[in-house]
């Protein structure tokens, strides 16, 4: 195992994966929770959330501003980019997960299941066949501070698929304490959740799920449990296009391979809770974290949409 102040590699791999002379960035501060941090190529920016202040900013890397994108924000958590260039978010104020259009109005895609409001959208992914998948733990009712504290009226915090033609909301799991990030697979054959209920069940599981799919694109079997988190509980996390998994920690990130083996970490002096690969050539990995927003440039990016 080699240390420095700002990795600690586990498996000789993870060296291949980061780059020796690069350094952890503070790109914006003062925020109070950041989140759900999505990179837009095409406008060369970085949109993610503060949540408890209810606003989505918007980080320019070309003159390194943070400015205020959309305030109110309905408490937005994560976010996501359609295939054809649309924001999508999870709202814990409306309960919510939307999209916004490109002449700039909303729509709702996803608000209740069977009847009943769903509790509070958190994090959300986009298949290639345009199904929308997301969870939906409680944490945006049970407060408040990134919401509305409210009754909960879903029988179980669970992840959902939206259908790209239908609409139609389907819950594909639902034996979850509470879901939070989730990423498919280079090939997507494969589904990954976190498990973050250890956030308030000192006794939960911190781990992420793997489930996989079928051709068609539904859940065919649970795997296991395939990486844990061992400081923190796992939140938001990102695939590379190696399908190795880079998580959200209490330390920091967490990075495993395709096996689920823990092989490094990328130490961050704020609790994380996100982080996604951007910048113009797929190669810098930004971090929400806490307060802040930070940066590190690494040797690799994300995985390639099919």
């Amino acid at each position: 195992m080699a240390t420095n102040s700002l990795y600690e590699i586990i498996d000789t791999r993870f060296a291949d994966k980061i780059l020796g002379s690069a350094r952890l960035e503070e790109l914006h501060g003062g925020c109070r929770w950041t989140e759900g941090p999505v990179w837009f190529a095409d406008h060369d920016c970085l949109y993610f959330s503060d949540i408890p202040n209810e606003q989505v900013l918007r980080y320019l890397p070309a003159d390194n501003s943070v400015s205020t994108f959309l305030r109110p924000s309905q408490f937005a958590n994560g976010h996501t980019r359609d295939r054809e260039g649309r924001l999508i978010s999870c709202e814990h104020g409306t309960r919510s997960v939307t999209r916004i259009e490109t002449d700039g109005s909303t729509t709702v895609l996803a608000d209740q299941f069977e009847g009943r409001r769903l509790n509070s959208p958190n994090d959300v992914i986009v298949k290639s066949d345009g199904s929308i998948w997301f969870t939906d733990p409680s944490y945006g009712i049970i407060s408040d501070y990134e919401g509305y504290a409210s009754a909960q009226e879903q029988p179980v915090q669970g992840v959902y698929r939206v259908d790209p033609d239908s609409g139609e909301v389907t819950l594909v799991v639902g034996d979850f304490l509470q879901p939070n990030g989730l990423a498919f697979s280079p090939d997507e054959r494969r589904l990954y959740v976190a498990d973050s209920g250890a956030s308030h069940r000192t006794d939960a599981a911190r781990h992420i799920r793997a489930f996989s799919l079928t051709p068609e694109g539904m859940i065919e079997s649970e795997i296991g449990p395939f990486a844990v988190i061992d400081a923190g509980i796992p939140d938001g996390f990102r695939v590379d296009a190696d399908g190795w998994i880079w998580c959200s920690a209490g330390d920091g990130v967490h990075v495993f391979d395709d096996t689920g083996k823990l092989c490094g970490k990328i130490r961050v002096p704020q609790t994380v809770s996100n982080l996604t690969f951007g910048g113009r050539r797929g190669n810098r990995l930004f971090i929400t974290a806490t307060t802040s927003l930070y940066a590190v440039y690494v040797n690799t990016r994300a995985a390639p949409r099919p």
